[in-house]
């Protein structure tokens, strides 16, 4: 493991950031006419429902207290460049409702799509905020937030994201009211730069898709390369809607660098193809990536007769089953989700599980009680790491530090993680992703 020790040089830069990284309303039985989003127990559509539901989790909450009632909306990428991880993470916030409500909770969702389309978000937030939610989950993209945190918040409504890990959000003015079990891109930057650096590499350009994620990724990053003592020979923004990038790779391949980052979602297929063309692909130069690439971009999306056309490409993102995090989640999460991904799915296990701690601790389901208890119950307190353990120590009068599914989150006072922890990804000749190595950053 690895500790972060350049954090001055890191806050410097922290306030140029605009970083990135998220229909109808459904009501608690019917998911909107226009995504199909899940309703509370049901899958989303884009998978069957899960074969089992059964976890291996303590479950007996004492009577003693009553529940607070508490309906939580979650708006995640149902369509759009990010919906390859919806069901890693509506799956995951479905498990949490239900093993929040057998370990002594009360707890209904109500889905709503986001794209990765600001207009899309901004018309949905208005139903859900019609709906009254005092808290919800998400969105997914950091730049959707950034279009919608406003409206949210300023309605005294709690935002907790799985995966925003834009660095913009650790500073933005949200009234306390955002939070995310995501670490900040101001940790995953160092990470990955120290990786670049630990593979001996000397002078590295950096593509990036112009918006919030993009930017503020390739910002951090750039910083966290020149404390290594790494040239960034060139760093270059690309439309994320254009449909060709050969300008962009020729600048890239201009620079002769040593090695390539691509900062991308989907789109980076699109990107890969070209600099495969233009002689700069995996088989001619080290390529990295961030959680946005790890996810998005598929072997068979760049070349769908060549498996091993990504083999070798590696990178960051952060861990799906960090080695502090509640030890049995990743098999319950497969015992609920068969073959589903699990990109960030402990991270939104986490969010609801908290936003339902902070109300039973607070004693009632509206926002401002929501955010007064959001930090608290991550640090502090007598430790637990379910739903159920927590509910028994807050019946008991105890103060709780609740460690989760992601980890020890311990909210800093922004709200969000102050350690990340990161799987490095390695694409291999058949076509998937392995996990090498894990690096802890931050504390």
């Amino acid at each position: 493991m690895k500790q972060l020790l350049k954090f001055g040089a890191l806050f410097v830069v922290l306030a140029l950031i605009t970083a990135a990284c998220a229909s109808e309303t459904t009501d608690t039985t019917e998911a909107p006419a226009a995504t199909e989003a899940p309703a509370a127990t049901e899958a989303p559509a884009t998978t069957a429902a899960p074969t089992t539901t059964e976890a291996p989790m303590e479950t007996e909450a004492p009577m003693e207290m009553t529940p607070v009632a508490l309906t939580v909306g979650y708006m995640m990428p149902l369509s759009g460049g990010l919906a390859v991880i919806v069901d890693s993470l509506v799956k995951a916030a479905e498990m949490a409702a239900e093993e929040v409500n057998a370990g002594g909770g009360d707890v209904t969702l109500i889905g709503a799509d986001t794209g990765t389309d600001p207009a899309i978000a901004s018309q949905n937030v208005d139903q859900l905020l019609a709906e009254g939610v005092p808290a919800i989950v998400g969105p997914a993209a950091t730049s959707v937030t950034l279009s919608v945190i406003d409206k949210i918040t300023g309605s005294d409504v709690v935002m907790c994201s799985p995966s925003n890990t834009g660095a913009a959000l650790s500073v933005y003015d949200d009234g306390g009211y955002y939070f995310r079990t995501a670490p900040s891109d101001v940790l995953q930057g160092p990470a990955l730069a120290d990786l670049i650096a630990d593979d001996g590499h000397a002078n590295v350009a950096v593509i990036y898709r112009n918006d919030e994620y993009g930017s503020g990724f390739a910002d951090v990053l750039t910083q966290g390369l020149e404390d290594s003592g790494i040239s960034v020979v060139a760093s270059v923004a690309y439309d994320p809607a254009g449909t060709t990038f050969d300008a962009e790779v020729a600048q890239v391949v201009e620079s002769a660098p040593d090695a390539v980052v691509v900062v991308s979602f989907a789109e980076g297929a699109a990107v890969m193809q070209a600099m495969i063309e233009a002689g700069a692909g995996p088989a001619d130069i080290a390529i990295y990536g961030g959680d946005g690439f790890s996810q998005s971009v598929t072997p068979e999306a760049v070349d769908p007769d060549n498996p091993a056309v990504l083999a070798g490409v590696k990178g960051t993102e952060p861990s799906a089953a960090p080695a502090s995090g509640e030890a049995t989640f990743p098999d319950r999460f497969a015992a609920f989700a068969p073959d589903v991904p699990t990109i960030f799915s402990a991270q939104t296990y986490d969010c609801l599980v908290v936003i339902a701690l902070a109300a039973q601790q607070g004693g009632a389901a509206d926002g401002p009680t929501i955010q007064a208890n959001m930090n608290s119950v991550t640090e502090g307190g007598e430790k637990c790491t379910s739903y159920a353990e927590c509910y028994e120590l807050l019946a008991a009068g105890a103060d709780i530090d609740y460690d989760g599914a992601s980890g020890a989150l311990d909210f800093t006072d922004v709200g969000e993680p102050g350690v990340g922890t990161y799987d490095v990804w390695l694409f291999n000749e058949e076509g998937g992703r392995d996990t090498i190595d894990q690096l802890t950053y931050g504390g």
